[in-house]
């Protein structure tokens, strides 16, 4: 249900018509609800990183117009998971929330710093949460009522065998620490210089080898790359090529494929300007093709083809629930009433002010605001 989307401070960059701001200006309703204009521009701040003033008016126009329709989207799947009573509880959203933080290392302090320097107001984290979980539970309920036959799971298998291979290879976890500056992605305890970064690693290997701590809980406390923090360091399975190309020295890879043990880790190894420790977590020693009656092959198949029913139940709510509800897109309106300039003037840059209303979301489909560091508990309106 949580979803592994970096949460960011989206930055008002006022765009209005007229002598209007965004901050007063209704882009759209659901329902009577309204959508402010300021929300749209705090996503296309985000996306542009801050450089929406240098779009042409054909970009920022057809960017706002996205935006929007996405923005409504998720207004109208929240009104319909209200109105069947699928809201979650204050203790649920704090628990998701908790959850969060606890998978991305980020420590009350380290939240509630974040908050300040983004001028973001909890209840605005809050107010988005309750709006993804209500909307992953409407979601929910629909997907609930899928079934797949075994018919379909061999019919699936048969039209894609080839899919259904172990391969020979590894499945890793590692621990960065680079020298960098990585602090703008939103890492906690940034080394910074060769010394620094020695240091660090040295001490995490000190921390794995006393044993009081796992593996997983120090890397999302400590790694200084973005995919292994979300991901509490598992980087996924990797043949003998793929870690050729992925730069692994040949010590290294005949170390994971040799003699190291599965649940072992090396000891800080430095790989292209970083340093690693990496953790053994599956072996294959031969590449095996695998039946039906494989362990997980049907159950495999069984998530993939849910998945794919659950893609086109979505796809068809959000249809539903967008013809029920009554929407006003004033700004769509307001574009056709003056198209000469598409009904808007350049973004303003001294417009980019913090905001503490909730936000839109970091990307037209996903959810909103929320520190560095901790992901939103939700995906898109569209798809979870």
């Amino acid at each position: 249900m949580l979803a592994a989307v970096m949460f960011a401070a989206l930055i008002v960059a006022g765009c209005g018509s007229g002598t209007e701001s965004p901050d007063n200006t209704v882009a759209a309703t659901v329902n009577g609800k309204k959508i402010m204009l300021s929300e749209v521009e705090r996503v296309i701040h985000q996306q542009a990183q801050g450089n929406e003033s240098k779009m042409s008016a054909h970009d920022l126009a057809q960017a706002r117009l996205t935006v929007l329709d996405k923005l409504i989207q998720r207004e109208v799947l929240f009104q319909r998971a209200e109105q069947e009573k699928l809201l979650p509880t204050e203790e649920q959203i704090t628990s998701a929330i908790n959850q969060q933080k606890q998978q991305a290392g980020v420590t009350d302090e380290d939240f509630a710093r974040q908050l300040k320097d983004q001028n973001m107001s909890m209840e605005a984290v809050r107010e988005e949460a309750k709006k993804d979980l209500a909307i992953n539970s409407l979601q929910d309920k629909y997907a609930g009522k899928i079934t797949i036959s075994d018919r379909e799971v061999e019919d699936y298998y048969n039209a894609n065998k080839p899919q259904f291979v172990n391969a020979r290879g590894v499945s890793l976890a590692v621990i960065i620490v680079d020298p960098a500056d990585n602090s703008d992605q939103g890492i906690i305890n940034d080394a910074k210089g060769d010394a620094d970064a020695k240091k660090k690693i040295d001490n995490i290997y000190q921390q794995l080898k006393g044993g009081t701590s796992d593996f997983a809980t120090v890397a999302r406390a400590q790694t200084e790359d973005a995919q292994s923090l979300r991901n509490g360091g598992d980087i996924g399975f990797f043949t003998e090529d793929a870690m050729k190309q992925a730069g692994l020295p040949k010590d290294i890879i005949d170390n994971l494929m040799g003699s190291m043990q599965v649940g072992g880790f090396t000891e800080p190894k430095l790989v292209s300007n970083r340093w690693y420790i990496i953790k053994l977590q599956e072996k294959r020693l031969q590449t095996e093709n695998l039946t039906l009656e494989s362990q997980g092959v049907r159950q495999q198949i069984t998530v993939a083809l849910t998945n794919q029913r659950k893609e086109i139940l979505n796809a068809a709510l959000g249809e539903v629930a967008l013809s029920e509800a009554k929407i006003v897109n004033s700004f769509a309106a307001n574009m056709l009433a003056n198209p000469g300039n598409l009904g808007l003037r350049p973004a303003s840059a001294d417009a980019a002010k913090p905001a503490g209303t909730p936000a839109a979301g970091s990307s037209p489909s996903s959810s909103p605001v929320a520190p560095k560091g901790v992901a939103s508990p939700a995906t898109s309106p569209a798809k979870k």
